[in-house]
C-alpha cells in the first residue's frame, strides 16, 4: 500500500471519501506529480518541489498549497478558514474541487516557473 493510500485508509469512510476526491482533483490537474508522503500528509511533488499537500482531520480536509497558494486566492478562500499556507474544508459544507483545481494549477504554475528560472542560472564559480 503507497503512503497516501495509507493515510486515506486510517480515517473514518466518509472522511476516505472526500481524500479521494481532492486526490483525484490533483492527480488529474498534475498527472506529472509523484505522490508522497511529507510532513506526515499527503503530498504531490513536482520538478522536486512540493506542490500541494492535503490530509483528514475530523471536522475538514486540509489543503496546503503553501503561501503563495493562499495569498493568490485569498478572495476564493473567504467562505473557509484559512492562514498563511493553508485551507480547511468543513466536512459539514461540500467539497469545493474547482477551488482545489483552481489552486493546484497556479501552484503548477509556479513551480514549473521556478524549475525553469534554476535551469537558466548560471552555475556558481568556486571560490579560490
Amino acid at each position: 500500500m503507497n503512503p497516501i493510500d495509507a493515510h486515506i485508509a486510517a480515517q473514518p469512510p466518509e472522511v476516505q471519501e472526500r481524500l479521494q476526491a481532492v486526490r483525484q482533483t490533483i492527480a488529474a490537474e498534475a498527472p506529472q506529480a509523484i505522490e508522497t508522503l511529507s510532513y506526515g500528509i499527503p503530498t504531490f511533488d513536482l520538478d522536486g518541489r512540493h506542490l500541494v499537500h492535503f490530509a483528514g482531520f475530523a471536522r475538514h480536509v486540509g489543503f496546503y498549497p503553501g503561501a503563495d497558494g493562499i495569498a493568490a486566492h485569498r478572495d476564493l478562500l473567504q467562505p473557509y478558514p484559512h492562514a498563511k499556507g493553508s485551507v480547511q474544508f468543513p466536512h459539514d459544507r461540500p467539497l469545493p474541487l474547482d477551488l482545489v483545481r483552481t489552486i493546484t494549477r497556479f501552484r503548477i504554475a509556479a513551480v514549473q516557473a521556478e524549475s525553469a528560472s534554476r535551469r537558466r542560472r548560471p552555475p556558481k564559480l568556486a571560490k579560490s
